[in-house]
């Protein structure tokens, strides 16, 4: 059958002559009406052409408009095409049976012209409105879908920093008789992870976290965010939140992975007390309360006070000039003598760097160390002290002085580095010096870190010559079992030992403790914050150690050093 104008179609399936002229006539203007005459044809055409409404009469031959009507409604290809059946007017059971059957409407014989043209119309505009509401919905859920990818992290499924923000905020301010903890976390080195494991394993462990947040946090009335990177940000309840319990759960699941890798979160708490403090400031608070403790292997959490907010500005001030300062010469190396109580004298020295900034004057190390350790500048400064010692070494052999080695640290982000030995050892070469003339110390925290590594890297350094020393020994909680594993020179024992050892049995009994346990191992010990005189008697009495501290002399600048070395030369063994 061929269409013969460009209209919407009604399809009409009625043998009845008379009926069909009528219904030509009713909708000839605005559609282009193909009648058959049997139910076979009406499916035939229907399926093969677009129709906008199909009239069919329940009294077909070959196939009734029952079986028609069957057939089409399961077909999902006109779910959107009305059906409007025509009846006898005394047919009510019929009518029902259709309607019943998926029928949309139906139309009884013999036809009034303006009903048929108001009920067609009426069909036809409900299931466009419905069509409308599909689409709409359709259109909604793309819609709804599109804002909640914008507003989720892609890998982890938290919100995303902004919609965390405005969230957050939601909540504080929606619940004004609620008090909320805003906890920012981390994890350690997490730079690190990534680099000795695939990317794929850091993005484990952060989708890990992000699970054990949303299964913890979420069902007790909190939020949970991935800011970026490895830092995650919650909004709790206080109520409802047991950090301990928190941090306990998180290292139990990331254990789960069995990952050989020591992964720990440190985490920040901020106690919101103005609820219409912009949610920013508020994960910046919990950010400085997180970096007071960061790398801080006994305590894993911190709470924010005011006074952080000072650190904070002073941490930014050393963030924005620490390039600048040691391009400028800033940075300078002192030097703390070692004394070995068997020898009476100096035996060697520690380098230990000095900031002199040009408005605030001498900057603590203790305030710019730790900053550097968590922004990675450690490791261009550790090498520029290197490579001052270094110089220093080479200063005296041209001098003729017969000289001492002297130490410098390792921080642990320099094991990190492929090239660490062999930066090493290009400086040796460089300054024509030889490795037991540059000792160097490591410390606890970077066993804890990674404790395979560390041991591979620490038997290159003494295949390569170097002596290598355990700094701040007793200050973590490995000790024992790194003894048993890291191949070592010399234990630096912890100064917070000597501070107890007139006032505690327990110090001096670990002390002695540790002291026989070096010398069984063949060990070399050094016993760091030597400040009084009851300090260094009750030392020397338990063997022949070495001693760094105050009581004897505080880091001093190098010309400094070299005066006060040149008064004990006469009394000292050579070294080297």
């Amino acid at each position: 059958m061929e269409l013969e104008k460009n209209l919407p179609v009604i399809l009409l399936a009625d043998e009845d002559a008379d009926e069909c002229n009528l219904l030509k006539k009713v909708f000839c203007n605005e559609f282009d009406v193909v009648s058959v005459t049997n139910g076979l044809d009406c499916i035939d055409f229907a399926e093969k052409n677009e129709i906008a409404v199909a009239l069919v009469s329940l009294k077909l031959p070959v196939m009734d408009g029952f079986e028609v009507l069957n057939v089409l409604t399961k077909n999902k290809n006109f779910d959107d095409v009305p059906i409007i059946v025509i009846t006898d007017r005394e047919d009510s059971e019929g009518e029902a049976r259709a309607m019943d059957s998926g029928a949309a409407e139906f139309l009884t014989t013999p036809f009034n012209e303006t009903v048929i043209n108001y009920r067609v119309h009426n069909v036809l505009a409900r299931y466009e409105n419905r069509r409308n509401k599909i689409e709409q919905a359709e259109k909604d859920k793309k819609i709804f879908e599109m804002h909640r990818t914008m507003e989720l992290d892609e890998l982890t499924g938290l919100y995303n920093r902004t919609t965390f923000y405005r969230k957050a905020a939601n909540l504080i301010q929606a619940h004004p008789e609620t008090k909320y903890y805003i906890v920012y976390l981390d994890i350690s080195c997490f730079k690190a992870i990534n680099d000795l494991f695939h990317m794929e394993t850091g993005n484990l462990i952060l989708k890990t976290a992000a699970n054990y947040f949303l299964k913890t946090i979420q069902p007790h009335g909190g939020l949970c965010s991935r800011i970026e990177a490895d830092h995650f940000v919650l909004c709790v309840p206080q109520e409802n939140l047991d950090i301990d319990g928190l941090i306990e759960g998180l290292d139990s699941e990331l254990q789960n992975l069995g990952i050989s890798h020591n992964i720990l979160f440190f985490a920040g708490v901020y106690p919101v007390n103005n609820i219409y403090l912009p949610t920013d400031q508020m994960c910046d608070r919990a950010n400085m309360a997180l970096h007071k403790i960061k790398g801080n292997y006994m305590n894993r959490y911190a709470y924010y006070d005011a006074g952080m907010r000072e650190q904070m500005l002073q941490e930014q001030m050393i963030v924005r000039d620490m390039n600048y300062a040691l391009k400028d010469g800033q940075f300078t190396i002192y030097l703390q003598p070692v004394y070995s109580l068997a020898k009476d004298t100096i035996v060697s020295a520690e380098a230990l760097v000095r900031w002199f900034h040009p408005v605030n004057g001498m900057i603590s190390p203790g305030k710019f160390i730790p900053v550097f350790e968590r922004n990675g500048f450690i490791v261009r400064l550790d090498r520029f002290v290197w490579e001052e010692v270094c110089k220093f070494l080479r200063a005296q052999l041209d001098a003729g002085i017969d000289i001492m080695p002297v130490s410098v640290n390792v921080s642990r982000l320099n094991f990190y580095n492929l090239d660490l030995l062999e930066f090493l050892l290009a400086l040796l070469e460089k300054y024509d010096l030889k490795p037991e003339m540059l000792k160097l110390e490591v410390t606890e925290s970077a066993y804890t870190d990674n404790p395979q590594q560390l041991i591979s890297i620490t038997r290159m350094f003494r295949e390569k010559g170097f002596s290598v020393l355990m700094d701040d020994f007793g200050s973590g909680f490995s000790s024992l079992n790194m003894l048993k594993n890291l191949p070592i020179d010399v234990l630096k024992v912890d100064m917070a030992f000597v501070r107890e050892l007139e006032q505690s049995d327990r110090a001096r009994t670990i002390l002695r403790f540790v002291l026989g346990l070096a010398q069984d191992l063949g060990m070399g010990v050094v016993i760091e914050g030597v400040e009084t005189q009851n300090q260094l008697n009750y030392i020397s009495k338990l063997g022949k150690v070495d001693i760094q501290g105050y009581f004897f002399s505080r880091p001093l600048p190098i010309e400094d050093f070299k005066v006060l070395y040149d008064k004990y030369r006469s009394n000292r063994v050579p070294v080297l």
